[in-house]
């Protein structure tokens, strides 16, 4: 009696039992990817994707829409009957742009400080986060797994709690006993404003940039030291380069958070026109009782180009960043 071997069970020459599960487990991993592609892809998350996009856009359509609409008709009809009783003017923009008086002066000032604060509230976390976790990922220390999970604690500790002991700090200096460490810093300028953003920023941005940059192969680190490199050099020439769309990543989300931040700019600049931000501006265009409607909707839409042109210009390496580690493992 003679018995068959199927075709699969015969061992093929060359090739070992571990080349066998490594097939067996690329198999499985592909299945797996395949799998979630589907669901992610099928007709449900569709229309669910196309149902958020809808409700989440539908406010800022009628923002848009009101922001050229008359000041009577913002306040006597919806931005939905715009078919009804249509009616366009740019007067609400030429308001907000051109006028020099003092209920509507012009935004050019308050868009120069809202630059002044953002654009190195965005560079001095991310140059400090990026040193912080190329020494957390590659640099071995007493306590660094302790310090790295202090900082990563710091995240929930709410912003709102640390307000008023860093204001105090900055009015009236850091004092050791008789010690006067640090000395305080003059009221309504940039650099309290600069240092808030960057204290709360840096936890999550160590946080995530850590992550990244602890995923970059060592024998790529371990080569450059074998050719001398020291960290100064690896930092510049291997970690930049190859961190850059994280570090892009969330210097686009940071800017825009200090973009649109109201809360930290106005406690820290004191609130003197020269340092106030474009948003402590916006929330003074609505007038006493709200009534200046008409001009708030277009003062914002101004104050969305600046944050267009950076997510634009920065879009390549923002999905880059956010892809990155999607593939690994």
């Amino acid at each position: 009696m003679s018995s068959s071997v199927a075709p699969a069970d015969l061992p093929v020459p060359g090739r070992s039992d571990r080349d066998d599960t490594s097939y067996e487990l690329a198999q499985e991993g592909a299945t797996k990817t395949k799998r979630v592609k589907q669901r992610l892809t099928s007709r449900g998350a569709t229309i669910a994707a196309l149902i958020i996009a809808v409700v989440w856009t539908l406010p800022t359509f009628g923002l848009f829409v009101s922001s050229f609409r008359p000041e009577d008709e913002i306040r006597n009809n919806g931005w939905w009957t715009i078919f009804q009783n249509p009616g366009f003017t740019l007067a609400n923009y030429q308001d907000v742009l051109l006028s020099s008086s003092a209920s509507s002066p012009q935004l050019g000032s308050y868009f120069v400080n809202s630059l002044a604060i953002a654009i190195p509230g965005t560079l001095f976390p991310l140059v400090l986060a990026s040193l912080a976790a190329y020494a957390f990922a590659w640099i071995k220390f007493k306590g660094s797994n302790a310090l790295f999970i202090l900082v990563f604690a710091l995240q929930i500790v709410p912003l709102q709690m640390a307000l008023i002991p860093l204001l105090q700090m900055f009015s009236l200096g850091l004092r050791f006993g008789e010690t006067q460490i640090l000395p305080g810093l003059p009221a309504g300028n940039y650099a309290q404003v600069w240092i808030a953003h960057t204290i709360f920023a840096l936890p999550l941005a160590i946080f995530l940039l850590h992550n990244f940059i602890s995923e970059i192969p060592g024998e790529v680190i371990e080569a450059a030291r074998v050719d001398g490199a020291g960290h100064g050099q690896v930092f510049f020439r291997i970690i930049i380069p190859l961190a850059l769309p994280a570090i892009a990543s969330f210097g686009i989300f940071q800017f825009l958070w200090v973009w649109n931040d109201l809360l930290v700019a106005l406690v820290f600049s004191g609130g003197t026109p020269d340092v106030a931000p474009l948003t402590q501006r916006l929330a003074e265009l609505t007038g006493s009782r709200g009534q200046e409607w008409q001009r708030l909707t277009a003062a914002a839409f101004v104050s969305l180009v600046i944050p267009l042109i950076v997510f634009f210009s920065l879009q390549r390496y923002f999905v880059r960043g956010l892809l990155a580690g999607s593939t690994k493992g």
